[in-house]
């Protein structure tokens, strides 16, 4: 197929286009500047520079390229997330995950555009009740702090469109292997502590993972949503020292709910001790998704061996 990735300068979006191009699709990728973009030509991509929320620019992209399917992975994640100000800081993700989405999707339906995928997210998102692993048909979380409701109803608005318009929406956990990587740079600088009991169950995959689940449910992935992150959910106090000990920094500091709240706010205790993680089940079941690294315990000293060596 001819494939215009939107966001292909990203996290999942670099792995992506690459296996894309291994796998005979032609690829016309986005970024948000020139620089960037120019960076796709190198992976054999075609690049395009493209302000999602500008419409029109949208449609005109769309109607020159004229592709057979579209993965949207744009974000504005580059930074990380800042807890305390996590309203401020996913706004303007939420809007590539609203009107960008919508943007998109209108598009495609012009040019009849016949595949569509897109990224969802599945860190934060199910309810806090039950069990600590969530599937797809669990609900999502209505009780998370205010500053949290408009991120879970960009996801909810993203995941409804794209499904009605027979796409895919893939909840990804949290990414690890990446070029960019501010978690790995904070634990590498002990700047990220256990709070608590460190119960809240983190779910991790490796991008070039999240790629291949994402190539795979272009290529056969029946309509809906499908969590993609990899076969160990574990709580954060056995991954956070797993991740410090493969990056050989010091072994991360503990410290109580109250005090963690003071820098990090509520959403960042949420994070650290109460989190479900999220079931792959479905996604290997139906796109036959095959993991390069089954658990973040390989993955780990793949993706941070390297630097620690260094």
């Amino acid at each position: 197929m001819k494939v215009l990735v939107i966001g292909a300068t990203g996290a999942v979006g670099l792995p992506l286009v690459s296996q894309l191009g291994e796998r005979g699709h032609a690829v016309v990728g986005t970024s948000r500047t020139l620089e960037r973009a120019e960076t796709l030509r190198k992976l054999g991509a075609e690049p395009a520079v493209l302000d999602l929320l500008d419409r029109e620019a949208v449609r005109r992209l769309v109607l020159e390229t004229r592709p057979g399917a579209i993965v949207h992975e744009a974000t504005a994640l580059a930074d990380g997330v800042d807890f305390k100000r996590f309203a401020e800081g996913l706004a303007p993700t939420n809007r590539l995950r609203t009107e960008g989405t919508d943007n998109l999707l209108a598009a495609a339906k012009e040019v009849g555009v016949e595949r569509f995928v897109a990224q969802s997210y599945g860190v934060m998102t199910y309810a806090r009740v039950g069990g600590p692993v969530k599937t797809e048909n669990d609900p999502l979380d209505e009780s998370l702090p205010d500053a949290m409701r408009a991120t879970i109803e960009a996801v909810k608005h993203q995941e409804a469109a794209v499904v009605e318009a027979g796409g895919i929406a893939l909840r990804y956990g949290s990414f690890y292997g990446a070029a960019i990587d501010p978690m790995r740079d904070a634990v590498l600088a002990r700047k990220v502590p256990i709070v608590g009991d460190g119960d809240g169950v983190w779910s991790l995959v490796h991008v070039a993972d999240a790629a291949g689940a994402t190539v795979l449910a272009l290529e056969r992935g029946a309509p809906g949503v499908y969590n993609v992150a990899d076969d160990e959910p574990a709580p954060v106090r056995e991954v956070l020292p797993a991740m410090a000990a493969a990056l050989g920094a010091r072994p991360p500091r503990r410290v109580p709910a109250w005090l963690a709240k003071l820098f990090a706010g509520e959403i960042g205790v949420i994070v650290m001790t109460e989190i479900r993680g999220i079931s792959n089940a479905k996604a290997k079941r139906e796109l036959g998704w095959a993991l390069r690294y089954p658990s973040w315990r390989q993955g780990f000293p793949a993706a941070f061996g390297v630097a620690r060596a260094a």
